[in-house]
């Protein structure tokens, strides 16, 4: 059956003025049953493509919207993924643009809750929405697990993303160990041997791998093993500016600087340039992670590339098996990463 526009709308009109459409109305419309129209705007099987379509127009244009708590409270799906995260690192930022790509892939819709900071947890109406409306739940960077806790305690399924202390739970992660591994060779390949190294914030897993990396290779291929060539960072910008002036003020200040991450490295790139030094003629700079900006510095920063993509698909492909099975992974599922070398690192001066 095909609707005209001017019946649409006038039947809108009409339903506007006592109450909100209802799913009846929407399939009474469009001449098909009512698990016909349950079916199309719940993206379920046994509907054809182009009656999927013919029906969504008609709920659009009505103004009908499926209401998720009651399908789940019904034991259906609602297909919104939940998304805990905090955005104002561009990591997270890029990572949570990968999972909402990956989850429209697979016909779901993502509902973000940005955490304010590390110190404080989603209030209880947070957790309680995330509870009635989303299949699960994606968390990112989770620094405290107590309100992890609280929604697995309602029973609705949680995969963390780089898990730092809640690896109690189905986990996705980069090779944080052999990425750093990696920067170092690199810069060691080029004929560095005095290398500085920001750490990241070490409350996390990763951080905390990204420096183990650097002492152990350190020791493995003879490098100057100065305790004043570790700058601690905290993942942000302005730390990885702080930390890189504290390298630059050293009697004898390091060749090459490693970044636990790409925000700091820019924020090095800054400290550099201030203490009227260039990248990488005079000190060669390397981070991680690969975000957006990496590409645009000026000069293209040489990082170790996360595949953020590849872990938004993961996130989303364990989580989806967790709610239709209910059994997690024996194991973290863990991706490699990978040297990208554009401009900013260089063979030392002579």
């Amino acid at each position: 059956m095909q609707v005209e526009p001017d019946n649409v709308e006038g039947t809108a009109a009409v339903m506007a003025q006592s109450r909100g459409p209802t799913l009846a109305e929407v399939a009474r419309i469009a001449g098909v049953s009512l698990m016909t129209a349950s079916r199309a705007v719940n993206n379920r099987p046994g509907v054809s493509d182009e009656k999927r379509e013919e029906i969504l127009g008609i709920a659009d244009a009505i103004g009908y919207v499926a209401n998720r708590a009651a399908q789940k409270l019904s034991g259906g799906r609602t297909h919104v993924i939940g998304v805990i995260a905090q955005l104002h690192t561009p990591f997270t930022s890029d990572l949570v643009l990968g999972i909402g790509s990956a989850a429209r892939a697979v016909g779901h819709e993502m509902l973000v809750y940005s955490l304010p900071d590390e110190g404080r947890r989603p209030p209880d109406s947070v957790v309680d929405l995330l509870h009635q409306v989303a299949d699960g739940v994606i968390v990112i960077l989770p620094y405290a697990s107590d309100y992890l806790t609280n929604l697995s305690r309602s029973h609705i399924p949680i995969v963390t993303i780089e898990a730092g202390e809640t690896a109690e739970f189905p986990t996705v992660a980069a090779d944080n160990y052999h990425g750093a591994a990696q920067a170092i060779r690199h810069l060691h390949d080029l004929g560095h041997r005095r290398i500085g190294f920001i750490t990241g914030n070490e409350r996390l897993a990763s951080a905390r791998d990204r420096h183990r990396a650097f002492v152990d290779l350190r020791h493995q291929l003879g490098l100057d093993a100065d305790d004043d060539l570790v700058a601690m960072g905290d993942f942000t910008q302005r730390g990885g500016f702080v930390a890189a002036e504290r390298l630059m003020a050293l009697a004898s200040r390091p060749t090459a600087i490693f970044a636990a991450n790409d925000a700091q490295a820019l924020g090095a790139m800054t400290a550099i340039r201030q203490a009227g030094l260039s990248v990488p003629q005079d000190i060669s700079l390397i981070g991680f992670d690969d975000i957006l900006l990496a590409a645009q510095m000026h000069p293209p920063l040489t990082t170790i590339r996360q595949p953020l993509a590849q872990m938004a698909r993961a996130a989303i492909k364990l989580l989806l098996t967790l709610v239709a099975k209910g059994e997690p992974p024996a194991t973290p599922i863990t991706l490699p990463t990978q040297l990208i070398v554009r401009e900013t690192t260089a063979p030392p001066r002579a």
